[in-house]
């Protein structure tokens, strides 16, 4: 009985012990120093070697202003361990706090000094200056550590500290250093370059960094800037640029088109059909691997498929596909992709379900079965067989809960049943989704979710949303015009409901979609009218400077509406294009 009571005892001890740090720091978290300072105290008494307990204390002598305190125990500290002498940046730091400069200049200068008798400190001496923003201090102590000790490197902390102050090129200058001296610094140097760039192209980061690329591509020609060039056109969304780049890296190393593949894949997703077009055109020209051919014809025939062509021309160009390379495991998803052609642009439901059962027939993982199963599902709710639909998607939400393709599937769960009206069910499924690991997909889910919340308050029977659900379903369906007819009744029975705004945006695009640009214009006006700070009034502009543009050749008119984006939305998603395009349309020079 005693061992089990020294024993508890003893745990008991180790469990107060545990809980003393956690305690200060909730303290010093809540800002109550003075606790904190106490327990820090006795924490540092007992472990005086233990370097976060003493700065801590410190940082609570500081926020209490007990400037006496500071230099005895940092003294004292001192004297118990001389090598600590990056404490003497501490110790300055209080002087400077009160002013009194000369005193803080004297211990500043001491940690400096420090670092020659002990090159090594010059990473925590750097590192205490830079953790009171004495940042010129920190740039010496790191130059001056590396200078003495060539085997150490602290250019990544030099790179953050530009960072800090603002002085963006000296701190991309240290990055390409870092790169230019190994390539194996060049994924960490571009993780953190990119933590300041940003799609526009006229950001005074992304300018800089250009012309630092282009200079060293001038002075010495490495794959390591042309790279980092096709990227940073990727991030402007400059799809061209950043083939030709890829291009340059191809010639001098014909291994693998690898990069130029990435580029097209990337312009076709969004929508950069011509730089996507060329990017496989290049592939196609190139290429000495099946794979890679295969993957660019996909391409440019769903290229052909994006812009227009002719369903018998593109008809022509699948069957010559399978004619080639036939219908198994390889050509999966060129038969996926021809089942949706049939379903939805040949208008050959019943052809397009045969093929993908086929496939399903196939030696095939249950990865490669969820994505032809969903496509199967979506062709079911295309043709009205929602329960059936509803079957297949389950099977992959069940077999792949925690992929992609299964949350994938919940949501076309959620999204059939609100085309049938069941928002209770859909909403149910949505919930789960807002922390899908597929971004996209959480956003789809919460988009859904928001506009049958919003638009259900009002509406206890909720008719104008399954008015609206209907005339989606009805769009999704490519019966454009019957979506439309819908959408203008829910329009006239519904005005001043929340869902207006909604139903005239939707109907504008089926009015582009049917070449009816008045009609579309018209509904993109009083969705300003109604109110110009509606969620949606930014998108009525945006889609009013592009009709404009694109379809009425109407320049004025466009920079007119792409001016509005960027003085009244500056917080749009559609800025950085509505600039881009304003600059051009006005006959500015862009590099």
């Amino acid at each position: 009985m005693r061992v089990i009571l020294i024993i508890l005892i003893g745990f008991f001890s180790l469990q107060i012990y545990a809980q003393e740090p956690q305690l200060a720091y909730q303290y010093f978290r809540n800002g109550e120093y003075e606790k904190a300072a106490s327990i820090y105290k006795e924490l540092h008494e007992k472990h005086a070697y233990n370097t976060t307990y003493f700065k801590y204390l410190i940082d609570c002598y500081l926020q209490l202003e007990n400037f006496e305190e500071i230099p005895k125990i940092i003294t004292k500290q001192l004297e118990n361990f001389p090598n600590q002498e990056y404490l003497y940046v501490e110790l300055g730091y209080c002087y400077q706090l009160q002013h009194l400069n000369e005193k803080a200049t004297y211990f500043y200068q001491k940690a400096l000094i420090a670092i020659e008798k002990t090159p090594n400190l010059g990473y925590l001496v750097g590192k205490a200056f830079q953790d009171n923003h004495l940042l010129d201090y920190s740039l010496l102590a790191y130059k001056k550590g590396m200078e003495l000790n060539p085997n150490t490197n602290y250019n990544f902390q030099i790179a953050f500290i530009y960072g800090e102050k603002g002085e963006i090129e000296n701190m991309f200058t240290t990055y390409l250093d870092l790169i230019a001296s190994s390539e194996n610094y060049f994924s960490t140097s571009k993780t953190y370059i990119g933590k300041f760039i940003t799609e526009d192209p006229e950001s005074e980061y992304n300018i800089s960094l250009k012309r630092l690329l282009l200079k060293r591509l001038q002075n010495n020609p490495q794959n390591s800037w042309n790279e980092l060039l096709s990227w940073l056109f990727i991030q402007q969304k400059e799809y061209s640029k950043a083939l030709i780049q890829e291009k340059a890296l191809f010639k001098r190393n014909s291994s693998s088109l690898s990069g130029i593949l990435e580029v097209g894949k990337i312009a076709f997703n969004n929508k950069d059909f011509e730089a996507s077009k060329n990017s496989f055109q290049y592939v196609l020209e190139n290429n000495t691997n099946i794979n890679d051919e295969l993957v660019a014809k996909l391409f440019l025939l769903e290229i052909d498929m994006k812009t227009n062509a002719s369903v018998e021309t593109i008809d022509a160009q699948f069957q010559e596909l399978f004619t080639q390379y036939g219908k198994s495991i390889n050509t999966l998803k060129i038969q996926a992709i021809y089942a949706e052609f049939l379903a939805f642009k040949k208008n050959d439901s019943k052809e397009a379900i045969s093929i993908l059962k086929k496939a399903l027939k196939l030696p095939i993982n249950e990865f490669q079965k969820g994505e032809l199963k969903i496509k199967l599902a979506d062709i079911l709710v295309f043709t009205n067989k929602f329960s059936s639909a509803l079957i297949y998607y389950t099977q992959v939400q069940n077999s792949l809960k925690n992929h992609t393709i299964g949350q994938t599937a919940r949501f076309k769960i959620a999204q059939t049943s609100y085309f049938k009206g069941d928002f209770k069910w859909a909403q149910s499924q949505l919930k789960v989704l807002k922390n899908s690991t597929s971004q996209l997909i959480a956003n789809d889910a919460l988009d859904l979710n928001l506009l049958i919340t919003d638009n259900a308050v009002k509406d206890s029977l909720k008719l104008a949303l399954k008015t609206y659900a209907k005339a989606e379903l009805l769009s999704y369906q490519k019966k454009n015009i019957q979506a439309i007819d819908t959408l203008q009744t829910l329009i006239n029975t519904y005005k001043g409901h929340p869902i207006e705004d909604e139903a005239l945006f939707k109907q504008a695009q089926l009015f582009e979609k049917t070449n009816m640009f008045e009609m579309a214009m018209n509904n993109y006006f009083q969705i300003i009218t109604i109110n110009k700070d509606d969620i949606l009034a930014d998108d009525a502009n945006y889609y009013l400077a592009e009709l404009y543009l694109n379809k009425l050749n109407n320049i004025e008119k466009a920079k007119e509406y792409y001016q509005k984006i960027i003085f009244d939305y500056p917080s749009s998603i559609y800025l950085v294009d509505a600039r881009k395009k304003y600059r051009k349309l006005r006959g500015d020079e862009i590099n």
